[in-house]
C-alpha cells in the first residue's frame, strides 16, 4: 500500500545579508549619485543667475533707472562677488572641512534669490546678487572638489565634467524662464528669483553627506578616513595622499604663490579666466551685442541658440575629455575660437559669418569649458585643494567681471568691432599660457595628478 508523502513544510527564509562587496558597492553607488545630484544642482545655479539677468536686463534697467555704469554693476555682481567667496569658503574647506561649507553656502543664496522680489534700486539688487555670488564663490571651492576627492580615478574626468554641463543647462533653462515672463509687469522680478525653488531643492540633497576621506587623510585622521573608504569602496592612494600630506603640512594661502605651487596657481587661473571672459561679457549684454552688429530684431532668439548650443558643446566636452585627454581639449580650441572672434570683428556685416563666428565660438568654447570642473581638482594637492580652486575661481570671475562691466561702454565708445578683437586677444592668451603650463593628468589618481601637474610645469619653465 502506497503511503502519501506528508506535505512539505517550508520555513521562511531568513534574510541573507548582503555581502560586503554587494554593500559597498550599493552604498558606493547611492552615495556618488546624490552627491552628483548636489553638486550639479549647485553648478547650475551659477549658469541660472548668469543666464537670468542676460534676458531680464532690459526690463529692469527701464524699471529702477539703471544708468549704464549701474547696468554694469549689477551684470557683473555675482562675478565680483565669486571673486570674494571662492578664496574664503576654499580656506574654510581645507581648514575645517567640506561638510559644513557644502550646506552654508546654499543656504546664503537661497536667502538672497527670495529677496530678490522685493528690490526698490539698483543698488539693493547690485548687493542682493553680491552677496550670492560670494556664496555661488564657496559652491565652486567646495562643490567640484568634494565630488572629484569620492570619484573613481577612471572616468573623473567625464563625472566632473558633467558640472558643467549642469552650468550651460541652468544658464539656457533661465532663458527661457526669462522669456516666459519677458512679457509679465515685473516679470524680471519673478524670472531673477526663481532660483530660490532649485537652491531649496539642492539643499535638501545635502542633507547627510559624509566628509571627505581624502581631507580627513589630509588632517591625519586615518582611522576615520579608511572607514569610509572601506564602507564606500572608495580608490583612493592612501599612500600618495599621506606623502602629499607630508609635502603640504602647514601650507596655507599663501603656498599658492610659493615656488612649489605657482605654476600650477597661474595656469588654473589664467585658462579659467580666458575661456570664460568674453563667454560671460558677450552672454550678459548679448541684445547690445546684436544690435551694435545690425542684428537687434533677431536678439531674443539668437540668445536662445547661443545657450543651447553651449549646452551641446560641453555636452560634447564631457562625453571626449577622457578619451582624447586634457590637453588637446584645451589647447587648440583657444586658437580656433580666438580666430572666430576676429573673424566676425574683420566682417561685421555679413549675416553668414556672424551667425558662423558665433556658432563656432560658443560650441568649442563650451566644449574646453568642461575642463573648469576638471583641471583646478587634478593640479592641487588634497590640504589645497579648495583653496587653489576658490582662488582660480575667483581669477576666472573677476577677469570675467571686468569684462562684464567694460563691455557696454566699450560699445558705446568703440563699437563692437573693437569689443570683439578684445575677446580674441584674451583667448589667444589664454591658448599661449595653456601651451606651456597644461598638464596631461588624464586616469590618475588625485594625488599622482598633482604631483605630475608640478613637474611637467617645471619642466615646460
Amino acid at each position: 500500500m502506497a503511503t502519501t508523502p506528508a506535505p512539505e513544510h517550508h520555513q521562511p527564509t531568513p534574510d541573507i545579508p548582503p555581502t560586503p562587496h554587494t554593500a559597498t558597492e550599493r552604498d558606493r553607488r547611492r552615495l556618488l549619485t546624490k552627491l552628483k545630484l548636489a553638486t550639479q544642482i549647485g553648478e547650475g545655479i551659477d549658469g541660472y543667475i548668469i543666464g537670468g539677468i542676460g534676458m531680464a536686463m532690459a526690463a529692469l534697467t527701464a524699471d529702477l533707472h539703471l544708468s549704464t555704469l549701474m547696468q554694469g554693476l549689477v551684470g557683473a555682481s555675482p562675478l565680483i562677488g565669486i571673486f570674494i567667496g571662492g578664496p574664503f569658503f576654499g580656506r574654510l574647506a581645507d581648514r575645517f572641512g567640506r561638510r559644513p561649507v557644502f550646506l552654508i553656502d546654499m543656504l546664503i543664496f537661497l536667502v538672497g534669490s527670495v529677496l530678490q522680489l522685493f528690490v526698490a534700486d539698483g543698488t539693493q539688487l547690485f548687493v542682493l546678487r553680491l552677496l550670492m555670488g560670494v556664496a555661488i564663490g564657496g559652491e565652486y571651492a567646495i562643490g567640484a572638489p568634494l565630488l572629484s576627492e569620492y570619484a573613481p580615478r577612471q572616468g573623473r574626468g567625464r563625472l566632473l565634467a558633467s558640472l558643467e554641463i549642469s552650468w550651460y543647462v541652468g544658464y539656457a533653462l533661465a532663458t527661457v524662464v526669462g522669456a516666459v515672463f519677458a512679457d509679465v509687469d515685473g516679470g524680471w522680478r519673478w524670472s531673477l528669483s526663481s532660483s530660490a525653488v532649485i537652491a531649496v531643492v539642492c539643499v535638501a540633497l545635502r542633507g547627510g553627506i559624509p566628509e571627505s576621506a581624502r581631507w580627513l587623510l589630509s588632517k591625519g585622521r586615518r582611522e576615520e578616513a579608511e572607514a569610509l573608504i572601506e564602507k564606500y569602496g572608495i580608490e583612493v592612494d592612501v599612500t600618495a595622499e599621506l606623502d602629499e600630506r607630508n609635502q603640504s603640512q602647514g601650507e596655507g594661502f599663501r603656498a599658492l604663490f610659493s615656488r612649489r605651487h605657482l605654476r600650477n596657481t597661474v595656469f588654473a587661473s589664467v585658462f579659467w579666466a580666458a575661456l570664460v571672459l568674453p563667454y560671460f561679457a558677450i552672454g550678459t549684454f548679448w541684445t547690445q551685442v546684436f544690435e551694435a552688429l545690425h542684428m537687434g530684431d533677431n536678439a531674443v532668439a539668437a540668445l536662445l541658440v547661443y545657450s543651447f548650443t553651449a549646452v551641446a558643446g560641453v555636452t560634447v566636452g564631457c562625453l571626449v575629455v577622457d578619451r582624447i585627454g586634457r590637453r588637446r581639449l584645451l589647447i587648440p580650441p583657444f586658437w580656433i575660437t580666438a580666430v572666430c572672434l576676429a573673424t566676425v570683428a574683420v566682417w561685421p556685416t555679413s549675416t553668414p559669418v556672424i551667425v558662423g563666428g558665433f556658432l563656432f565660438f560658443i560650441f568649442l568654447n563650451a566644449a574646453s569649458s568642461a575642463l573648469t570642473a576638471v583641471y583646478p581638482l587634478e593640479v592641487f594637492p588634497t590640504a589645497l585643494r579648495s583653496t587653489g580652486v576658490g582662488f582660480a575661481t575667483a581669477m576666472s570671475r573677476v577677469g570675467a567681471a571686468i569684462g562684464t562691466f567694460l563691455l557696454p561702454m566699450g560699445l558705446d565708445r568703440y563699437g563692437a568691432e573693437f569689443v570683439l578683437l578684445i575677446g580674441a586677444g584674451v583667448l589667444a592668451v589664454g591658448g599661449l599660457v595653456s601651451q606651456f603650463l597644461a598638464p596631461e593628468t588624464t586616469d590618475m589618481d588625485l594625488a599622482t595628478a598633482a604631483r605630475t601637474s608640478r613637474e611637467q610645469a617645471a619642466r615646460a619653465m
